[in-house]
């Protein structure tokens, strides 16, 4: 079973895909961001899945649902690391992935989790759809 980790800096959530996922797997990541999202308040979850080389059309519906629940406790995902091969299949399944934000790396993400939150505040938006 693949082990995410999750840890919190400031008030992000940042989870690091260690290894490819099986389905058990990416559930249980999803439940633990949001019992994590719940606990602690935080603003932005970044994902990432730099090493992940197969995605399959569950993995990809469930990246759309892990934003979509994130947005709801309040927060804003970003995936990082998608390699281009899985960026490919996700196009060919054709999953409609428009809501999701990515990033080329964790940096990008950051950067643009901050611009994302920065801009809610400055428009004076509630935290939830």
């Amino acid at each position: 079973m693949a082990r995410v980790p999750i840890i919190r800096i400031d008030t992000t959530l940042i989870a690091t895909v260690q290894e490819d996922l099986r389905d058990r797997d990416a559930l249980e990541l999803q439940t633990n961001l949001c019992a994590l999202l719940e606990e602690t308040g935080a603003n932005g979850v970044v994902l990432d899945l730099s090493v992940v080389e197969t995605v399959d059309s569950f993995l990809g519906r469930l990246l759309h649902d892990i934003s979509q629940v994130s947005r709801l406790l309040g927060a804003h995902t970003v995936v990082v690391g998608l390699r281009p091969a899985v960026a490919v299949t996700l196009v060919e399944l054709g999953l409609q992935l428009n809501d999701v934000r990515t990033a080329l790396n964790p940096d990008k993400g950051l950067a643009l989790l901050r611009r994302l939150i920065d801009e809610e505040r400055r428009n004076g938006r509630p935290r939830t759809i």
